[in-house]
Formats: C-alpha cells, structure tokens, sequence
C-alpha cells in the first residue's frame, strides 16, 4: 500500500501548490497549459490504445461496458458525489466538481494505475506507483491553477481504487495473463483519449465515467475470445 499512499499525498500536494499559484498564473498561461495538457493526454490515451490486438473485442468491451454504465449511472453518481463534497468546501461556482470528476478520472483510469497497484500487490515494489506519483502530482498543479481544491480530494478514489487493486492482487493472479493486461491498456487508453478530448473543448463531452465499466468487461471478453477465437 505504500506506492498507493504515496501516490494519492503527491496528488493532495500538487493541487495544494497549485491552488496557491491560481491567482499568479494569467488566464491565457493557464489556457495555453491545459490546452498542452490535454492534447498529451489524448496522445497517451491514443497510443495506449492502439496497443490492442483485436480491434472487435475493445469495441465490445467499450459498448456494453458504456451501457452498464448507463444503468449504473456512474458518471451521475461520481459527479454528485463532487456537488456533496462542493457543497462541503467550496463556494458553489462549479469548478470543484469540475476538477475532482477530471482528476479522479485522469488518475484512476490507464495502465500505470492498473500495473502499479498489481506490481506493488504481487511483488512488493513500488517503482510504478512512484514514478506515476511524480506524474500525478505534477498534473496536479496544473489542474489545481485552472479547476480549484476539488483536485485535491481526487486522491480518495485514487486510494480506493489502486488500494483496493493492491490488495486484490494475490486473488486475481491466475487471470492476468499477457492478453489481458494488453486489452486493459488498450480500453483504459481508449478512455483517457476521451476524457483529453473532453478537456480539450467544451463543444465535447464524452461520459467516460459511464464507460468505466469496459475496463472490467474486457478482462472477461479476453477469456471468452481466449477460449473461442472470433
């Protein structure tokens, strides 16, 4: 748990330091960096996916996982969970909401999160786990200059979500096959594209939250094509 621990302080950090830089940066330097940051994360997201195998079982996995999503009402969820914690510590303008969904998503969903808490689950190491701290808490800053403190509290998702893998692990070893790992990266790739296209415009909106389901589809459609080739 220690690379998890790290990781979400690197967050809580980052964004401290930024909310503390949001009145130094000019409007059009914050502009111009969240533009830079998101076309890096939709070349990220882009090459993570183009990483896939078999183009048909990401499509598949990104389809049902998008309409579990619907029923579940992820992203509906996830967003009043942030209009809560607004309603708790921010003055009501919108931006916190807007930066805990952003940071939770960005930092929750890609293959540095899935093979760091498995790295630091099955083997003890933190070395990806800290390596992506260093990243986190730099995005952090960035974020936090244009969307507020709400990046902040992205860290407890961040927590659960890699705590809750790191732990996992050792149960779910047997199904982490070479294939998997690859058709993960590729979905969670296809989402981060979505949310760097979300960021990159407000003409855009994607509910990448509704389609996080698809990274857990994945792992199951990889064992059925496994078994019967299409």
């Amino acid at each position: 748990m220690l690379g998890t621990i790290v990781n979400a302080a690197a967050i809580i950090a980052g964004a401290l330091l930024g909310n503390l830089l949001k009145s130094g940066l000019r409007s059009n330097v914050k502009e111009i960096v969240m533009q830079g940051v998101s076309l890096t994360v939709i070349l990220i997201g882009l090459s993570m996916a183009l990483e896939t195998q078999n183009v048909l079982l990401v499509t598949l996995s990104t389809v049902i996982g998008g309409i579990l999503g619907e029923f579940l009402k992820i992203e509906e969820r996830l967003n009043g969970f942030g209009r809560r914690l607004e309603k708790r510590f921010s003055n009501g303008d919108g931006a916190f909401t807007r930066g805990f969904v952003t940071a939770s998503l960005v930092f929750c969903v890609g293959a540095m999160a899935i093979m760091g808490s498995l790295e630091s689950g099955l083997t003890g190491r933190h070395t990806t786990l800290f390596v992506k701290s260093i990243l986190d808490g730099v995005t952090s800053v960035v974020f936090a200059s244009s969307m507020g403190v709400g990046v902040a509290f992205s860290a407890l998702p961040v927590f659960l979500y890699q705590g809750s893998i790191t732990l996992a692990a050792s149960y779910v070893k047997p199904l982490l096959t070479d294939a998997i790992i690859r058709e993960m990266t590729a979905v969670g790739g296809l989402l981060i594209f979505a949310i760097g296209a979300n960021m990159l415009t407000d003409k855009i909106h994607i509910r990448v939250g509704n389609l996080l389901p698809a990274i857990i589809v994945v792992v199951f459609l990889t064992i059925i094509f496994d078994l019967w080739p299409f």
